[in-house]
């Protein structure tokens, strides 16, 4: 008699761990900024726009948990891993200073803001539920290098470094924990009382914490102990409050549907990255499910589109099952709903905190190589260049504003620097993808198709999906373009396109036997799994 599979596992309160604390983190950083950069009133964002986003990722949660449980019992499987869903950040900081503080700032109405966020968010969700039914496709015509290349890049340049830098803050603290969770979930060495790898991290992390904090020892100086949370019901239900900020969200869309158009990207990647860990999940209802779990955000007040995240390899190497996505839909959604979110990340000390998510970097990473064919390493490597790009520009805005100046104030060389990286750096995680799967398909000789991927980019840049000039990152008309260099990329890229088509003529897309049977293998793997 075959054993049932179990929803919950030990492994689950590591992956539990991982997942809550980034979604968490995703809320209190909006309402920081909120709050404190754009001086919204608490009220509006921590009853209104709090609940509605953990709604999104309650009911996202709560369906990827059921879609494991039905693919368990399909395959037979007992050791299906749910995918992860969650806020996504990069629009998390795009809305916030692209559409909900500017609004608010032009109008000093935050109702009306808030409506306008949420008719935004709305858009989006529609957006990506029509883009859903193109996910299967994508899934099949782009090689495994660039669906995991583009997610790889990601996860070790943003996910992981970033996180990373939490570490010297407290360099006793982060490397406590960090030792911990290297040793028990990368090099799976048993712990003293089979202690779960993540929670022991931060358990032994926190407490170092305290300790030192109250001795004097941290290299702040002082202890922060955070503050008793404010317990207050906000029941986010539907409505149609939204309708009233629609025609001012609908300028909004340059800007919006790029960040929409990156998650069902990222969709697809995740979709191919947990076929590669073993759980085959359909790629249309991966991404329905975030489209819908994003309208419904936005109908009930929320002001953060909802994403899968790329840790699904790393959660299923922590041994997680389907209960880490059901207790974080209940965790975040009655967070949002009651407000103690803010006291639990004011609680966990960021440099003990940090290494799980320098876990998850890191296996993804691993994984992407992993499961991808040797000869399409270099494809990922290329793959990499504009996350790269992306994090230095984080790095420099950073740096900008904390001097009070912007790119304006820059001159020579380090203008033309800046400006070259604001390029690469817009519409990444698509770029990311078009190059490794052009690349990719160059290194099979298959000159003709890499063509086609370099058009495709050619058409893109043409729009400003990729390689807008703007510091936005918003969107254009081909026929408006806000700087003639998006006409030199575009002509760029159909050059490059020519010289493929050109050479695919000349040798006769000569392919080796083996790169030819390795594709018609994935194909026809993912037409039956599709």
């Amino acid at each position: 008699m075959k054993e049932r599979y179990r929803i919950f596992g030990v492994g689950d309160i590591n992956a539990f761990f991982g997942l809550m604390l980034d979604n968490m983190s995703g809320l209190v950083i909006l309402s920081a900024i909120l709050t404190g950069a754009f001086q919204m009133p608490r009220e509006i964002v921590l009853y209104r726009m709090i609940p509605g986003s953990a709604v999104g990722v309650l009911f996202g949660d709560l369906l990827y948990t059921w879609m494991a449980v039905r693919l368990a019992r399909q395959s037979g499987s007992r050791d299906v891993t749910a995918m992860p869903l969650g806020l996504d950040t990069p629009s998390t900081f795009g809305l916030a200073f692209g559409v909900i503080g500017p609004t608010y700032m032009a109008t000093k109405d935050a109702h009306y803001t808030w409506q306008v966020a949420m008719a935004t968010i709305v858009l989006m969700g529609l957006f990506k539920i029509g883009a859903s039914f193109c996910g299967p496709a994508m899934r099949r015509a782009i090689p495994r290098a660039g669906l995991l290349g583009s997610i790889a890049a990601v996860a070790l340049m943003l996910i992981a470094y970033l996180p990373f830098l939490k570490l010297f803050t407290s360099p006793v603290v982060g490397f406590l924990s960090l030792g911990i969770v290297l040793a028990a979930l990368i090099a799976r060495l048993r712990l003293p009382f089979r202690l779960p790898g993540a929670f022991a991290g931060i358990l032994c992390g926190t407490i170092a914490y305290y300790i030192l904090g109250g001795a004097g020892l941290l290299p702040q100086g002082q202890l922060f102990v955070p503050q008793m949370p404010e317990l207050h019901l906000a029941l986010p239900l539907p409505t149609l409050a939204f309708v009233h900020g629609m025609g001012k969200a609908l300028t909004f869309l340059p800007l919006a549907i790029p960040f929409a158009l990156a998650t069902v990207v990222g969709g697809v990647d995740v979709t191919e990255s947990a076929a590669a860990a073993g759980d085959e999940y359909s790629t249309r209802n991966t991404l329905l499910v975030e489209g819908f779990a994003t309208l419904l955000a936005g109908m009930c007040g929320g002001v953060i589109q909802s994403t899968p995240y790329i840790g699904h390899p790393a959660y299923k190497g922590m041994g997680g099952r389907a209960g880490y996505t059901l207790a974080t839909a209940l965790f975040i959604g009655l967070g949002g709903i009651f407000g103690y979110l803010s006291f639990f990340v004011d609680l966990l000390p960021e440099a003990a905190v940090a290494p799980i998510l320098v876990f998850i970097g890191i296996e993804i990473t691993a994984q992407a190589f992993a499961a991808t064919p040797r000869r399409h390493y270099r494809a990922i490597a290329l793959a990499f260049l504009p996350a790269i790009a992306c994090l230095v520009q984080i790095e420099q805005g950073l740096l900008l504003g904390n001097l009070g100046k912007s790119a304006a104030d820059l001159t020579g060389t380090t203008a033309a620097g800046h400006r070259a990286t604001l390029i690469l750096g817009n519409g990444f995680i698509v770029t990311s993808l078009l190059w490794g799967a052009a690349f990719a398909t160059l290194l099979d000789h298959k000159l003709k198709r890499a063509a086609v991927f370099l058009i495709v980019c050619a058409g893109a840049t043409l729009f400003g999906v990729i390689h807008s000039p703007l510091q936005s990152g918003a969107m254009f008309l081909p026929w408006a373009p806000p700087d003639p260099i998006v006409w030199h990329l575009a002509a760029g890229y159909g050059v490059m396109a020519l010289v493929f088509l050109g050479l695919g003529i000349n040798n006769g897309e000569i392919s080796s036997s083996t790169s030819r049977q390795d594709h018609l293998s994935k194909s026809a793997e993912r037409i039956k799994n599709g």
